[in-house]
């Protein structure tokens, strides 16, 4: 049985650890390991911590894949630029870990390195998950949707059909993106939005319908603060 590390060592790592073990192929966790031995919370896992990257580099023959369980955008990009860069970018090194109960049609549909589906995922044809995406637990994903690298999607989100979600978005739970929209690098969607328009990358949208947040003050309140 080819054995795994998880990257992490919060509440997203223990259900990773979960949906692994719920995986096909059998893989082994072999445990954790965290990007600073220093910076610890209290909600982190201490009994299952290796250590930091360098238990990686001293127990590489015993390392045949790396997951990284974040469920933060720009962590999982910069975790796994990071470790590209030491060790380089095989898909065998990175797996894409799908749990049994997701619904896709996976001949259609493009899952890049290190992509994470969690359980009850309902999608349809034509999907593209790129490197790193990660899908959280009961989210639907209509024709033709497009997951950026690192983005991540929250429990319960609907992305629509023909949707783009670029580069390192978050999208909060329960958030709603509608048909042919595109959400730019680094944008968030909050929880429970209902995003009507294109998104600019980098910017937070809130509401129903979702609005840049803090909403730009108008020249006349500018005047008047």
């Amino acid at each position: 049985m080819s054995g795994v590390v998880i990257v992490g060592a919060g509440g997203q790592a223990r259900e990773t650890a979960w949906i692994i073990g719920r995986a096909e192929p059998a893989m082994e966790v072999l445990g954790f390991v965290v990007t600073d031995l220093g910076h610890l919370g209290p909600h982190d896992s201490r009994e299952r911590i290796l250590g930091d990257y360098t238990w990686i580099r001293e127990h590489r023959g015993q390392v045949d894949h790396i997951v990284i369980g974040i469920g933060s955008p720009r962590a999982r990009l910069k975790v796994a630029a990071e470790l590209e860069a030491e060790f380089g970018d095989s898909p065998t090194l990175w797996p894409a870990i799908v749990d049994p109960s997701a619904i896709f049609d996976r001949k259609s549909s493009r899952v890049g390195r290190g992509v994470l589906i969690h359980p009850g995922i309902i999608g349809t044809v034509n999907l593209v998950f790129e490197d790193f995406a990660m899908i959280n637990n009961g989210c639907t994903l209509g024709h033709e949707a497009v997951i950026g690298r690192g983005t991540v999607v929250n429990p319960g989100a609907n992305i629509a059909g023909t949707v783009t979600l670029g580069r390192g978005v978050l999208i909060g739970t329960g958030a709603q993106v509608l048909q042919l929209l595109h959400v730019g690098d680094g944008a968030t969607v909050g929880a429970g939005a209902v995003v009507t328009r294109n998104v600019a990358p980098g910017i937070t949208v809130v509401g129903v319908p979702a609005r840049p947040h803090p909403v730009p003050s108008t020249p006349l309140q500018r005047a008047c603060s």
